[in-house]
């Protein structure tokens, strides 16, 4: 393992991994429990429509995907609160309109297909500068905003109640997608729009099996995002896998493993 680390695409390939398995899994445990998985797949086609639009425009995509994406985001949650359809309805609709938008966009520039067909499948190994200030940028927002977690702990397990107590439940809820779709957005040139929504539910349900508590589920899932986010990155390398395939083939084996033993 040590010879892997002697390269620089490695070493900024393993802060990045850490730091997304990390984010992603801490975000993940809010989803899982919200029974709200099919918002990751929402939103990271969202980042894809987004992205599109940045290489229309020539401006980096990450700086147009993530209003984009942030918007789709508070879509969903005003129709969820406000509409008579259910979020997944509402997923389902604002998705397949985000990606139709990023193939006409990308029908206009032809040139730039190639570049938006990386976003699809990432490339964790191909990190740059940029990509690891954005994730440790995220690493110190999500920590400076962590005394919300016990209000979005308690209004995960009852809105209602929440509510009653004076918790902000509708402006917290536009606080924590905004910090998940900002998280999708960092995560799909790394492992691509595709898989990114195993990033965020694969560790939470595996530390769901096992923990007592949403706090153990929640430091549970970070700690299986982030050894699986090493393991992979160290089986592609040597095996010569795709990246962020390896990631998620090392997630969905601890899964396996967590849930046979779960049956004992």
């Amino acid at each position: 393992m040590i010879d892997a680390l002697q390269y620089p695409f490695m070493q900024r390939a393993l802060v990045v991994g850490v730091c997304l398995g990390a984010l992603a899994s801490y975000y993940g445990a809010f989803v899982v429990q919200r029974r709200m998985s099919f918002l990751g797949v929402g939103l990271s086609h969202a980042a894809f429509g987004g992205i599109a639009l940045g290489l229309l425009l020539g401006i980096e995509p990450f700086w147009v995907a993530v209003p984009f994406t942030v918007g789709v985001g508070w879509a969903i949650a005003w129709i969820s609160d406000h509409g008579p359809l259910t979020s997944d309805t509402a997923i389902g609709i604002l998705f397949a309109v985000a990606i139709a938008l990023g193939v006409v966009l990308l029908s206009y520039r032809q040139q730039y297909t190639a570049d938006a067909f990386t976003y699809l499948f990432g490339s964790i190994l191909a990190v740059e500068a940029f990509d690891v200030g954005v994730l440790l940028a995220l690493v110190v927002g999500t920590a400076a905003l962590a005394p919300l977690w016990p209000r979005w702990a308690y209004a995960t397990f009852d809105r209602t109640l929440a509510r009653a107590d004076g918790v902000p439940v509708q402006r917290d809820d536009l606080m924590l997608i905004t910090c998940i779709a900002i998280t999708v957005v960092a995560a799909v040139k790394l492992v691509g729009a595709i898989l990114v929504t195993a990033f965020l539910v694969v560790p939470a349900a595996t530390a769901r099996l096992h923990a007592r508590s949403f706090r153990t589920m929640t430091l549970g899932a970070m700690g299986v995002g982030t050894t699986t986010a090493v393991a992979g990155l160290f089986a592609s390398f040597y095996l010569d896998w795709p990246s962020g395939a390896a990631i998620i083939l090392m997630q969905a084996l601890v899964f396996s493993l967590a849930l046979a033993v779960s049956y004992r």
